[in-house]
């Protein structure tokens, strides 16, 4: 009868309660840290980004390097030489020349040269791309295991709220023993159920360790506290409400597909560069070039044997025409035609598996939302039941066990709450990312959600 005459404000309700209070405010200390703080961090930090963005870097030079080639090219030699003759007869001559000269060359018309410029600019717009890609995932990562650490903490707080329950249990148990109104068998029962909340107690604990150094390697910062979704919580609508504009817009807006794209214009000017290559080729040439000679003869035989210092300038036109290669030009013909069939069934997968993902990550979204809204309707009918309990405890028709499964069966529900609206803010940006739409602007929407 002592479970029923249990002083209120002394109940396990109370206790119960005052746990989940200190346990919801440590989640969320004072140094808590926004999303789009620690996104902002992990821009700078994140080794897999900033590899992504140095070779975005690289491809603008790379692409200046194929502008060269509708530019001349000037370079600039020099040399020395000795000889020595010795005659049949007479004296021996020993000479020393000294050469230097400027020389140029200049494409007037070079189509492969042309092609090649093509390209390396959509080269660029593929590194682009990938940048692109690089920081979308980044944002999904980010949020990933930014809501992961509130998960895990929910998770927490709920086991250890279910803990409290079982040890009111086994005192009650133990004390109903004692007095010889209930069997050993149930004092062990309760052990045992302690024993094993223990047991998952400690894998909530570890696995919210393991998600905040998971989110701490992301960010580069130590001991990271998320804070947690303001209340109450008011999700943003997905908008459209359809696939099918989804779907389009990925088509037109995803890097992957954008990629795939460019990839088929470059198999496409590498099938133009090979047939250019049969084909005329002109180069305007010019040169300076000075010489100076001197040797150990003297007087008019210097003279004669060529010492002194001559310029000689040039300007002329160079034609190439190949008129046989051994078939290489041919067969590197038929292998891009080859290769530009490749690119082409790249861009139909791209399309194809953009469109799949985007489908499943939208109707993804759509069954989370649903999965919110019933959670919430259980919320509701929680408390309701948990308050009748409550009631029941106080006439004397409940015991503490009674109040304790109740409260902890509303804790489990609003975890589970938490959890599902955790995955609709991912997943929303997974769905962006799916489609190609995703910004570093929609991580501010999701900040904006966001307890202050």
């Amino acid at each position: 009868m002592s479970d029923r005459r249990a002083n209120p404000s002394r109940s396990p309700l109370t206790r119960l309660g005052l746990a989940m209070v200190l346990a919801f405010g440590a989640a969320g200390g004072a140094q808590a840290q926004s999303l789009q703080d620690l996104y902002d961090a992990a821009r700078g930090f994140d080794a897999s980004y900033l590899s992504a963005r140095s070779l975005a870097d690289s491809a603008q030079y790379k692409a200046a390097q194929a502008d060269a080639l509708a530019r001349p090219s000037v370079g600039l030699s020099t040399g020395v030489s000795a000889q020595r003759t010795e005659p049949a007869s007479g004296n021996n001559i020993n000479s020393a020349t000294v050469q230097a000269g400027v020389n140029g060359r200049y494409a007037l018309y070079n189509r492969g040269n042309s092609l090649s410029i093509e390209q390396a600019q959509r080269a660029l717009s593929v590194a682009q791309a990938d940048l692109e890609l690089a920081e979308q995932d980044l944002i999904v990562r980010v949020a990933q295991a930014y809501f992961d650490v509130l998960g895990a903490q929910d998770t927490l707080t709920t086991t250890r709220a279910a803990k409290a329950a079982i040890a009111e249990q086994l005192a009650s148990a133990k004390r109903n023993f004692e007095v010889g109104t209930a069997t050993i068998t149930d004092s062990r029962e309760a052990q045992a159920k302690f024993d094993l909340a223990t047991a998952v107690e400690l894998g909530a604990e570890n696995d919210l360790r393991v998600k905040g150094v998971t989110l701490d390697q992301l960010v580069g910062r130590v001991g990271v506290a998320p804070k947690p979704l303001a209340q109450p919580v008011a999700l943003p609508a997905v908008m459209p409400v359809n696939v099918d504009p989804w779907v389009n817009q990925a088509d037109d807006m995803h890097p992957l597909i954008r990629k795939a794209r460019l990839g088929l214009e470059v198999a496409q000017l590498e099938t133009a560069k090979s047939r250019a290559a049969d084909g005329i080729t002109v180069d305007m040439t010019g040169g300076l070039n000075v010489q100076n000679q001197h040797n150990s003869l003297s007087g008019p035989a210097n003279l004669a044997a060529g010492a002194g210092t001559a310029k000689v300038a040039n300007l002329g036109l160079s034609i190439n025409y190949p008129l046989y290669s051994g078939g290489a030009i041919q067969n590197r013909l038929k292998e891009t035609l080859a290769l530009e069939e490749k690119s082409r069934n790249d861009l139909d997968y791209a399309r194809r598996a953009v469109a799949e993902g985007t489908k499943r990550a939208f109707f993804g979204v759509q069954s989370l939302r649903a999965q919110v809204n019933a959670y919430e309707a259980a919320e509701s009918s929680s408390k309701l039941a948990l308050d009748a309990t409550q009631l029941g405890y106080k006439v004397g028709v409940r015991v503490n066990l009674d109040v304790l499964n109740a409260q902890t069966q509303l804790y489990t529900t609003q975890r589970d709450l938490a959890k599902a609206r955790y995955d609709v803010l991912v997943n929303s940006l997974k769905l962006r990312q799916a489609s190609g739409q995703l910004k570093p602007e929609n991580i501010s929407a999701v900040n904006t959600l966001l307890a202050k």
